[in-house]
């Protein structure tokens, strides 16, 4: 295998996983109308926050009769806001089958102490959600941010289940076709999908979330970051813009620009499609080379943002190190940051594919994969 250096860089290296790539338009003169020093609940303020509000149910397509809320703490906060208000009312599922998820199930058993039912699959494979009893209260993600493994669709979910799926779906939202008949809790953050900065999550309630917010109260303390509802009713402002804590209006207006330019493409079908193309890029790749595969065993459960790689070259024995050595030599060229494997992960590669990535980089980038992979399979046999 030759070992010379590909003559095309990507120009923009960045496939971090989170926080993920700006959109191509960034630039930090785009955030020079945000309103620094104002009061998030001056009026100038509120209406950024209502704008974000209703530019995220426009392009994601939430219906009206839904609540959706600016959170505290990133997707995390959203996630744990929803559990910690929402379980215990009755019985519960927990589906895990990468390390977010996972985490979610030590906070129902381990911290909220209940009496879950736990439906597990491995790195690259995926819970048959046909076993699911929907009758109970389902946490899940959508898709797996640190497995490459995604929900194909949410045709097992039955429209009128007897409990509420509660949906963490921080690498989907914006990228894959979420079915909102089917989710009663979704939350993300801006970071991902739409490369936006951290620490702000977002979570869309349905009515039937909320008529169980009004009518459950769980029996343990609840902080005062956690809760939506006084006097048995909801607090309607949270879902307005009136933020539970204070947001960064910085943040705030860098997530205006990423929406906007957005909806400037063409909305949700548009930045569906670019995310498919990148990752789609990736699996043909993949499937031209036998030293290299999806860590998704199957092909319809294949994530479109976080593509997860493993390497299957027989001659490599540390699986770990070598994908170690393999991402750091990218990065040490400038051709890809951050492309590593989660911690908790199987040994490989994970290559952000989100919308705001462009493909011409990852076609740019993927030479560098020959590359890297032939200088480093070299360096086994010298060293063998």
């Amino acid at each position: 295998m030759a070992l010379d250096q590909p003559a095309t860089r990507p120009a923009n290296p960045r496939f971090s996983s989170g926080p993920c790539a700006k959109p191509p338009v960034f630039s930090l003169d785009k955030l020079s109308d945000a309103p620094l020093g104002r009061s998030h609940r001056a009026g100038v303020g509120k209406a950024k926050l209502k704008a974000v509000i209703d530019m995220t149910r426009e392009i994601l397509g939430v219906p009206a009769d839904y609540r959706i809320g600016i959170v505290p703490a990133s997707d995390t906060g959203a996630v744990e806001m929803a559990m910690w208000s929402l379980l215990g009312a009755r019985p519960c599922t927990m589906i895990a089958w990468e390390s977010f998820g996972a985490g979610w199930v030590t906070d129902a058993v381990k911290q909220l102490k209940l009496d879950a039912s736990v439906l597990t699959a491995d790195y690259g494979k995926i819970v048959d959600f046909g076993t699911v009893d929907w009758d109970t209260d389902v946490v899940f993600t959508w898709n797996g941010t640190t497995s490459g493994v995604r929900v194909p669709n949410g045709d097992a979910i039955p429209v009128d289940r007897g409990g509420l799926t509660i949906c963490d779906a921080t690498s989907a939202a914006f990228a894959q076709d979420l079915p909102w008949d089917k989710l009663d809790v979704t939350t993300f953050s801006w970071q991902k999908v739409m490369g936006g900065e951290a620490a702000h999550g977002m979570l869309i309630l349905s009515p039937r979330a909320v008529e169980r917010l009004e009518s459950y109260t769980p029996a343990w303390p609840m902080p005062k970051i956690f809760r939506m509802t006084k006097g048995g009713k909801l607090i309607e402002g949270i879902f307005v813009g009136e933020t539970i804590n204070t947001p960064s209006m910085l943040a705030v207006e860098d997530f205006l620009v990423a929406l906007e330019w957005g909806k400037s493409i063409g909305g949700l079908p548009a930045l569906m499609a670019r995310a498919d193309a990148n990752a789609q890029a990736i699996f043909d790749f993949c499937a031209a080379r036998d030293w290299i595969d999806n860590l998704a065993e199957d092909p319809a459960t294949r994530s479109n943002t976080s593509v997860c790689l493993r390497f299957t070259d027989a001659r490599i024995t540390d699986g770990a190190a070598f994908a170690k050595s393999v991402a750091k030599r990218l990065e040490a060229e400038g051709v890809a940051l951050d492309i590593g494997a989660y911690r908790d992960a199987p040994a490989g590669l994970r290559i952000w594919c989100g919308a705001t990535v462009e493909v011409s980089d990852i076609e740019a980038m993927l030479p560098w994969l020959d590359w890297a992979f032939a200088v480093e399979i070299e360096a086994l046999a010298k060293a063998a």
